[in-house]
């Protein structure tokens, strides 16, 4: 396991396309919730001790903010070969095991991560209704116990352009697990 923090896509970037398929056996892209406000693109993994530790977060917010026009949408990239416990079939039973309420997609060949200059699981990037990117940062400032949790920097970041008010200028990025690249 290498930690790695989330590199920096500029602020205002647009939001980069994909067409991916989904563990429900269907294929997504952005404009398929182009009713949604809010797009939150999920970098994860099955195995990553990281996303273990956060996916009930991801789930409330999923849960708390659907109604108000929030779409999560989790991608894995990893290296099925050398992880096997994240190919795509590990995917289709992980998610239902673990309650995942939100789109959970495949990226077989990684370009899109690689587009989006992922580094790490999980990493979390937020476009708002004019898809573009306005957080690209953590979930909370406590990844290992929610109870310990003073800050809620994903969900301040969802209820501020929610209410059309300012982001809070500092962004901290996300740790996690490096995304396993292919050789």
């Amino acid at each position: 396991m290498v930690l790695l923090e989330s590199s920096q896509l500029p602020l205002n970037t647009p939001i980069i396309d994909f067409d991916l398929p989904g563990v429900d056996d269907k294929t997504y892209n952005p404009s398929d919730f182009a009713n949604k406000e809010i797009l939150v693109i999920i970098f994860m993994c099955n195995h990553c001790p990281y996303v273990h530790a956060v996916i009930d977060r991801l789930i409330a917010i999923q849960s708390d903010y659907g109604d108000k026009g929030v779409q999560l949408i989790g991608i894995n990239a990893n290296d099925a070969d050398d992880y096997p416990e994240d190919s795509f079939d590990a995917m289709k039973e992980w998610a239902p095991e673990n309650g995942v309420n939100f789109v959970y997609l495949r990226d077989e060949g990684q370009s899109i991560a690689k587009a989006y200059k992922a580094q790490c699981t999980p990493d979390i990037y937020v476009f708002d209704k004019s898809r573009h990117l306005v957080y690209h940062g953590r979930i909370d400032d406590n990844w290992q116990n929610e109870s310990q949790v003073t800050k809620n920097e994903l969900r301040d970041a969802l209820d501020a352009i929610l209410s059309r008010s300012p982001l809070a200028e500092k962004q901290l990025p996300t740790i996690g697990c490096s995304i396993k690249w292919k050789q």
